[in-house]
């Protein structure tokens, strides 16, 4: 490696001489998801990694309407808030290939993969995932060819080198390859179980990617490959939980033991303390994770709205979830199809599926307004520390221990953190 101070080699070597060390991988543009990782980060005096994906965020605005230098912009000012150091910040991109034009052909997808690659990096990303292995309008029915999907990574990896503002800077690029991504946000249909990645799979895909890189001159760019994904047989989805399984994944933990690379691993989300902790162990050392934050979010979210109604007359109440129902309703583009069943069953989905297809709708600005309201009513006087009880009950420890204020935006706040807890200890944070 280039920079043994770069945090991601830190892990690379700890991991590669026997340490149980890892990172969280943060993708969420949920402010109040980013301020708890990183005063979370602050408290462990460790960098924190937030990750953009291709589709959440691109040249065109992503669903999010920002484009990655927005995100950067968006991060930075959460960061100064908190006094949280820009430096300690490593930013990543997720995704980052045709996925968003899988329909048009594939020169077309790789022009605008291209330009969105070139765009994250100038903005300031330095993790980037290179991820072609999805199938586009003209390619052959069936799954993409290996080489096919080898070429065009190296294609875009050649875009990232040359997409750096100074000379020297693109050592600061770190990359992370791999065909075998599980479902973005979640598998869509209930699974009883998934098929661990087999050794044989990611030997060629890392022997397959490394020529892609040699016959592209990309030597020193293949220096700084650091992760590759895999399914170590973990996954969630709108009513279930695939915990991890040791065992499972044996051979394919042996295995990376040989590499220069450790492993990926996507859809963490909901897994044990136990279970995060025994991914690290066997070197799925990057541990992302997204539903899961916004999910602890919206129940705290859900708490608090309880308690409002407790202590404000009807007029006076947000009404935040009904108002989220509504907007739902009105518009269904981000869950209509991934919440199956009759009415009563969507209307349960919509609130509480793991799937947490709620998450895009926090920037509306009905439910913004009514968010807002929610807090303003909560700050107006001390919640009564009997309804902290019966609804928030962790927090309510922890204000009468004295580590919390009673206020709203803490109790938002420590239940997100109480989940990046579970990370912390399996990333060797404590």
């Amino acid at each position: 490696m280039k920079s043994s101070r770069n945090p991601l080699d830190i892990i690379v070597s700890a991991q590669k001489s026997g340490q149980a060390r890892g990172i969280t991988s943060i993708c969420s543009a949920q402010p109040f998801v980013l301020e708890a990782a990183l005063l979370q980060g602050q408290a462990y005096h460790k960098p924190v990694l937030i990750e953009a994906t291709c589709n959440q965020v691109n040249q065109f605005g992503g669903y999010t309407g920002m484009r990655p230098a927005d995100f950067v912009g968006f991060v930075f000012t959460i960061a100064d808030k908190v006094g949280f150091p820009h430096q300690d910040l490593i930013l990543g991109g997720d995704h980052l290939g045709p996925s968003v034009w899988q329909d048009e052909p594939s020169e077309t997808a790789m022009q605008r993969s291209a330009a969105l690659i070139h765009d994250y990096v100038q903005a300031g990303f330095t993790k980037i995932h290179l991820d072609c292995s999805m199938r586009l309008a003209d390619d052959p029915l069936g799954a993409l060819d290996i080489e096919v999907v080898a070429q065009r990574t190296a294609q875009l990896a050649l875009v990232t080198e040359n997409s750096v503002t100074q000379s020297g800077e693109e050592e600061k690029l770190r990359y992370i390859i791999g065909t075998e991504v599980p479902v973005p946000g979640g598998a869509t249909e209930h699974e009883e179980g998934v098929s661990v990645t087999k050794v044989e799979d990611v030997k060629q895909t890392i022997d397959v990617m490394h020529e892609g890189f040699l016959r592209a001159g990309l030597e020193s760019a293949w220096e700084r490959v650091v992760g590759v994904v895999v399914q170590p047989g973990v996954e969630f989805g709108d009513d279930f939980i695939l915990d991890y399984q040791p065992e499972a994944a044996r051979d394919l933990s042996k295995f990376i033991e040989s590499q220069h690379l450790i492993y990926e691993a996507h859809s963490t989300d909901y897994q044990t303390r136990d279970a995060l902790r025994n991914l690290v162990r066997d070197h799925f050392a990057i541990l992302k994770v997204g539903p899961g934050l916004t999910f602890a979010f919206r129940e705290a979210v859900f708490a608090l709205a309880m308690i409002e109604d407790f202590l404000f007359s009807e007029a006076e109440r947000s009404n935040i979830v009904r108002v989220l129902d509504e907007v739902m309703v009105q518009h269904t583009g981000y869950w209509k199809k991934y919440y199956q069943g009759d009415e009563g069953q969507q209307v349960f989905k919509r609130k509480f599926s793991f799937s947490d297809r709620i998450r895009y709708y926090w920037t509306d600005q009905n439910v913004q307004g009514a968010l807002e309201r929610l807090l303003k009513n909560l700050r107006r006087q001390a919640i009564p520390l009997s309804l902290l009880s019966q609804y928030l009950p962790r927090q309510y420890e922890r204000v009468r221990a004295g580590e919390i204020e009673n206020q709203p935006h803490a109790f938002l706040l420590d239940r997100v953190m109480n989940v990046l807890e579970d990370y912390a200890f399996a990333c060797g944070n404590y």
